[in-house]
């Protein structure tokens, strides 16, 4: 099991207190682009088009843990 998997498992238990450079690390893993240039927000990309638009902000709440989960899982 990679790190970004990992990553992803540890979310889905526990979506309080994460950092958006593990939430990019996973997006990479999935080959999911990002976008962050100094804004409040960090923009994820998919392969299909759709956009995921996350606070930056430290810690990320929980609801946007749970929205980047079923982003990265395709839903």
């Amino acid at each position: 099991m990679n790190t970004s998997v990992k990553l992803l498992d540890a979310m889905n238990r526990h979506p309080l207190d994460w950092r958006i450079d593990q939430l990019q690390t996973v997006a990479q893993q999935y080959g999911i682009t990002w976008r962050h240039r100094g804004t409040s927000h960090c923009y994820f990309i998919r392969a299909d088009g759709n956009v995921l638009s996350v606070p930056a902000h430290r810690p990320i709440k929980a609801v946007y843990i749970k929205k980047f989960i079923q982003f990265v899982e395709g839903a």
